[in-house]
């Protein structure tokens, strides 16, 4: 009866997961971990470490469809992702100065928020539109949006990915295929370098579970980005955007149950 638990709970885990990592680029541990923590009773730092290590895969898979389809940014991605790495460090020291932060829903709510902006106001930019911008400029905000994404994603713990989405489509005018498959890009080398430090400093992880987890995802995210890079603009706005507010509210409602 235990196995039978774990199965449909990292299945359900890892559908939520993959959609979510294959659409719209968002970290697998928004999901994943209130899942872990609520159904199967995990400490949450082990949580986080099993959910970062399948976002590892399921990211860089999806990279790869990406990217096959010409959607995706390789120079201004790793540009970013120096920035935000270095950034996640500052934002990390300084959050371990303040008092407990009152801010920990931040992922669910930037989730929910942003699907109902790809459903009202969906992002219909071309990649002609996106090209025109000036390389230099492209590549100084580049920097400062991996700045702002690190040091939210040091100081709140969560959110990356949909930051990196919002400012990818508003701030660098990116298309959003493009915008997807840059931010899968750059979050598979952060949810390494994540997954990498929790194992280190929390110990080996529940084996069965990852495996589960990190197969669920990386099969649905395979699922997710190959129609979306398939599937026309608008279609994939408002297909990105039902997953995200669904996603914002089961996590929601995740988070009550615990």
């Amino acid at each position: 009866m235990q196995v039978l638990k774990i199965v449909l709970v990292t299945f359900l885990a890892g559908m939520g997961a993959g959609l979510g990592t294959g659409f719209a680029g968002m970290s697998a541990a928004a999901v994943i971990t209130p899942v872990l923590v609520t159904f199967l009773d995990m400490e949450p730092y082990a949580a986080v470490g099993i959910a970062l290590a399948s976002d590892v895969l399921a990211s860089a898979v999806s990279a790869y469809t990406y990217g096959k389809n010409g959607n995706l940014d390789i120079r201004n991605g790793i540009v970013m992702m120096v920035a935000v790495l270095v950034f996640t460090v500052v934002g990390s020291y300084v959050s371990s100065l303040m008092p407990s932060s009152t801010m920990g829903n931040f992922s669910v709510f930037m989730t929910f928020l942003l699907g109902v902006k790809f459903i009202v106001r969906p992002v219909m930019t071309t990649k002609e539109e996106m090209e025109a911008l000036d390389p230099k400029k492209r590549v100084i905000r580049s920097v400062l949006a991996g700045m702002g994404i690190g040091f939210i994603c040091g100081f709140v713990g969560a959110g990356g990915g949909m930051m990196m989405l919002l400012l990818l489509t508003s701030a660098l005018g990116y298309e959003l295929k493009t915008a997807v498959g840059t931010s899968v890009f750059i979050m598979a080398f952060t949810a390494c370098t994540g997954s990498l430090s929790h194992f280190a400093i929390g110990g080996a992880p529940d084996w069965p579970v990852l495996i589960l987890c990190v197969v669920f995802t990386l099969l649905w995210a395979r699922v997710a980005a190959r129609f979306a890079n398939k599937a026309d603009p608008a279609v994939l706005n408002r297909a990105t955007g039902v997953v995200l507010v669904s996603l914002g509210v089961v996590v929601f409602l995740f988070q009550l149950l615990g």
